[in-house]
């Protein structure tokens, strides 16, 4: 599975406190039932335009990985949970939007490495997400 947010309106002390993104990234893991294996990582990163500085922050997890990255001029982040092993989303989203104080969350999840499952089942999730898509585009 991975699960895709963007996160609008969020508190922004909370997106510049690279102290909070570490705390979070290391109690994370274990709150959607998956194995941290490495200590979380945060940078901070200064571009070309002044708005677009935030942190960025990852944890690699047994089942693959959890990124942070934020943009507090614009009050944005984006998060990603990819991840081998089957998780609840909801519970996944509903403690990101606690934790950053979002206020709008758009999000996806998008199932991945579909070749490790029997083949009709393949079949079955591949033409559920193609219809999901053309729904998508349609509007």
């Amino acid at each position: 599975m991975h699960l895709i947010v963007d996160g609008y309106g969020a508190a922004l002390e909370r997106l510049t406190d690279a102290d909070f993104l570490y705390r979070f990234l290391d109690d994370y893991p274990d709150s959607i039932g998956m194995t941290k294996i490495t200590q979380p990582q945060v940078f901070t990163y200064k571009g070309v335009t002044p708005q677009d500085w935030g942190l960025s922050g990852f944890v690699l997890i047994a089942e693959s990985h959890i990124s942070v990255h934020t943009f507090p001029d614009r009050g944005y982040l984006n998060i990603d949970v990819f991840s081998c092993k089957e998780f609840d989303p909801e519970a996944a989203l509903a403690y990101l939007r606690d934790h950053f104080g979002v206020e709008k969350v758009r999000s996806w999840v998008l199932d991945r490495g579909l070749e490790h499952i029997d083949p009709p089942e393949a079949v079955e999730v591949i033409t559920a997400q193609r219809g999901l898509l053309a729904r998508t585009l349609k509007g």
